[in-house]
This record gives structure tokens, sequence and C-alpha cells, in this order.
């Protein structure tokens, strides 16, 4: 984030003296745009138009229990490119509507914290040039590695309900919350098994090898899939998905989970209630930890209607199949409007 604009403005200089063209620069959240074009402002001819893609920002991710109280200047040097990146770019997208909300409603705040010249006019401009692009995920590959309905009718129908973690490792997807619900279950005598999957920086963190031992032979699997094939397996399998995410401007492990017919109860927080426009009940969705407990072993309790039910068709359309004509369409209209 701070020294990628240096380095690809320097190929840019060199791979436009070899003649290369570009139509339109399309860079991330977690790139210095300001800075790069900056860099290549000198360069002979019209630059092409920028779009600015939000996936995640440094003004409203939280901060880890090390980072709070304390003054780290993540927040504020890192959200400070964030600020000039989208006053940079001629159009910024979001991967979400609370993404693009929670940022817009973040900036007052952050620019009223300089001493002066805080610019306040800039956020109606911001906000004037920015909208929702939801983001574009392979689902179709989940589609080709689900079981054939001769290894679904295989299984035990009586089988454990088999409970789903698929998350990064992390303290914004509030694991100590998805495990103070299996030791709830567990203390209530609930049947269940569980699948631990997601990506972590060694070594694991201690909050899950602990659960690891008290989770026993309930535990049928635990870390990153060695393969896509693998991950996918896993979450064919699985009955039901409880998030207790402090975090998430959109949720692509939610949304792959959901695809492969595993039923989510979600935090009515964030940006999960946009996967689900057409719901008006809270089916899908809970108030607080005790309504998740209850709800939980609700669905437990009827899991059998739950795996033959057919909840693809609720993100069917996040699928790039979908999805990558909305992009081209944004990126056609945004080259034209510019030129």
């Amino acid at each position: 984030m701070l020294g990628a604009a240096v380095t690809l403005s320097r190929q840019y200089r060199e791979l436009l003296a070899s003649g290369q063209k570009y139509d339109l620069i399309l860079a991330s959240d977690m790139f210095d745009l300001a800075v790069f074009l900056g860099l290549i402002s000198n360069l002979s001819g019209s630059r092409p138009p920028v779009a600015l893609y939000f996936h995640e920002n440094q003004l409203t991710y939280p901060e880890s229990s090390k980072e709070q109280g304390r003054s780290t200047g993540r927040d504020r040097k890192f959200g400070l490119i964030n600020f000039t990146s989208a006053l940079a770019a001629d159009a910024c997208f979001f991967n979400s509507v609370f993404h693009r909300q929670s940022f817009i409603d973040s900036l007052p705040a952050f620019l009223a914290r300089s001493p002066d010249c805080q610019d306040l006019d800039a956020v109606a401009e911001i906000e004037k040039k920015s909208e929702v692009l939801h983001l574009g995920l392979d689902l179709k590959r989940l589609a080709a590695l689900k079981p054939s309905l001769k290894l679904r009718d295989s299984l035990d129908p009586n089988r454990p309900p088999l409970v789903l973690w698929n998350h990064r490792w992390e303290y914004d997807k509030n694991p100590a919350e998805f495990f103070a619900l299996l030791q709830e279950l567990i203390a209530s005598g609930v049947d269940f098994e569980v699948v631990i999957l997601g990506e972590h920086y060694q070594p694991p963190p201690l909050l899950f090898l602990e659960n690891q031992k008290l989770l026993g032979s309930r535990l049928l699997h635990f870390g990153y899939a060695e393969s896509f094939a693998d991950y996918a397996a896993w979450l064919w399998q699985a009955d039901i998905l409880p998030v207790t995410s402090n975090h998430d401007f959109f949720g692509a492990s939610v949304v792959e989970a959901v695809y492969c017919n595993c039923y989510p109860l979600l935090p009515r927080r964030l940006a999960y209630p946009e996967h689900f426009p057409k719901c008006e009940d809270d089916r899908y969705f809970y108030c607080d930890f005790n309504d998740l407990c209850l709800k939980l072993k609700s669905l437990i309790e009827r899991v059998r209607e739950l795996r033959s039910g057919k909840i693809v068709s609720l993100v069917a359309d996040y699928d790039w199949s979908v999805m990558a004509p909305q992009y081209d369409k944004k990126m056609v209209e945004l080259f034209v409007n510019e030129f």
C-alpha cells in the first residue's frame, strides 16, 4: 500500500514507451492511486480514465485487541491513502451498499481530526462518483464439484448436523463467539459435528488450538483445505453456517457456502442482508448471541428438512457469468463518459 505506486508507475512508463496503450486503469483500495497518478502526470498524451474498486477500506476496518487504545497510526496513514485515492479516481466502486455507506459516513469524522484544511466538501465529491458493484465469484467452479446424486443418497440421513466455519482465523471474524456457541451446544447435549476451514498465519491462534482439543471427535477437519476440491467437498457436505463476524464488507465465504446449500445464520449487521433482498423475515438472521443459540438449536432439530432445501438461487447472481457483463458495462460507460 506504501510502495507499489512507485514500482507500478515505472512499469507503466516502460510499457507506454514500448507502444502499449490502455483504455482504462482499474486500481484496488490497497493502492496509493494519488501518488501513482502524480508520478505519471508528466507523460505526454491524455491518461485513460481511472476506476478505484473498494474491496475493503482502512477507515472502518476494525482494530485488533493489540491496536485498541494505542496510537499505531494505521488508521490515519492508510485511511488517508483511501481518501486521496478516492479523490483522484474518476469513479469509485464498492463491493456492497453497506461498504459504500460506511466509508462515506466515516469520512467527516476522519477529516475533522486534521487541525486545519479539513476539506469536508470533498466527502460530497467522493459520494457523487461512488456506486456499488457487487463482488463477482467463480461459483460455477463450486457447481462443477457438487457431489453426484448417487453419492449424496448414500449418506446416512441420520448423520449428525455438520456445522461450518470457512473464514480466515482472524480477530475480525470473531472466532471467540463462534466457539462459545459450540460450547453451548456441547453443554446442552446437542449432537453435532463441525468443520473448521480457513487460512491462518503460523502459529495457529491459541483460541483455535484450545477448541480443537475441546471438540475432540466432533471435529471432522481442522485447518486450511489442501485443494479447492477439498474445500468445495466440505461446503457441499456442511449443513449450517453460523456466522459471528464483527466485520465483513461483502462476505465471499458466506456466499460460497450458501451456494453449496449450507444454511446461513447471520447477524443482521454488516453487508449480509444484501445477499437476501427478498427475504423480509428473520429466517437467516439473528439479533444477539442468545437468539443465535436458540435458532441454531432449532435448525439442528430439523436438519433433514434443511438438507432437502435449495437456497442456491439466493446467491447465484454473484457468479461471474452474471457479474462480468455488469463490470464491462460500468467500465465502458466510464471510458465513453471520459472521452
